[in-house]
């Protein structure tokens, strides 16, 4: 019988417990909406497993097809660099396919809208609400033009106004982006984090928010983003090992 691969969910970690914490919750949804699927766990660095070991002990229990998943909203330096440098010191036996990011997904706009609405905000607060799309912030281009991109694109969907904003390595900072909405004139502004798990760049993004009326949470286990994660895991376990083999 053939074997659907292993997944390998890749978090960055944190030495915040919460990031772990979050994590885990995150995979338990995964593996409750697809409970025939095995879902590992690997973490780049300060929480353990580490990807390493984990790949290490995949191969030593004969598991042959592993889909590497990054649990990331961009495509940053982590998916382009250290992620496939990791995968590349696996085991030989193993054959690795490495799933895209989550991010952008409409799935991701969606789980966004769910937090502001747990923070206290109604579908009739949308015309006269500015968001502020808060993202961890990146050095590369392509993350950065992602995210302006992803608030260009919610902005058309009833918002009085949306902004991006970045917590590191980018302007504007969450309290410029907060500042800019009431000079724009809307009636109440709201943060929505468009991080997965709480951190240090969470927290600078939150004390970024204390001007603004309502602060969502971080995304975290929200069902849309479990969604994503299969969706992704999917999409690259129906491709052909040679043809998406890391490094290929």
């Amino acid at each position: 019988m053939h074997q659907r691969p292993v997944l390998l969910v890749i978090a960055h970690g944190s030495r915040d417990p919460r990031h772990a914490a979050t994590v885990h919750a995150l995979v338990r949804r995964v593996r409750s909406r697809r409970p025939g699927l095995r879902v590992e766990i690997g973490f780049l660095d300060f929480n353990i497993p580490s990807v390493h070991g984990v790949l290490e002990s995949l191969a030593e229990e004969g598991v042959r097809d592993v889909v590497a998943l990054p649990l990331l909203l961009t495509r940053a330096f982590h998916a382009k660099a250290d992620i496939p440098a990791v995968l590349r010191d696996a085991p030989p036996q193993l054959r690795i396919r490495q799933a895209e990011v989550l991010g952008p997904s409409p799935l991701l706009l969606r789980a966004l809208e769910r937090r502001l609405y747990e923070a206290g905000l109604t579908p009739a607060h949308k015309s006269t609400t500015g968001i502020v799309l808060a993202s961890a912030g990146s050095t590369d281009p392509e993350a950065i033009a992602v995210i302006a991109d992803i608030a260009h694109q919610w902005r058309h969907t009833g918002w009085c106004a949306v902004r991006p904003a970045f917590a590191s390595a980018a302007l504007p900072r969450t309290e410029g982006a907060v500042r800019e909405l009431r000079a724009l004139g809307c009636e109440r502004v709201a943060v929505a984090p468009y991080v997965l798990a709480p951190g240090f760049l969470p927290d600078r993004i939150a004390r970024g928010a204390a001007e603004a009326d309502v602060l969502a949470d971080v995304l975290g286990p929200a069902p849309e983003v479990a969604r994503v994660l299969l969706e992704r895991y999917d999409a690259a376990a129906a491709l052909a090992p040679a043809l998406a083999a890391v490094g290929a």
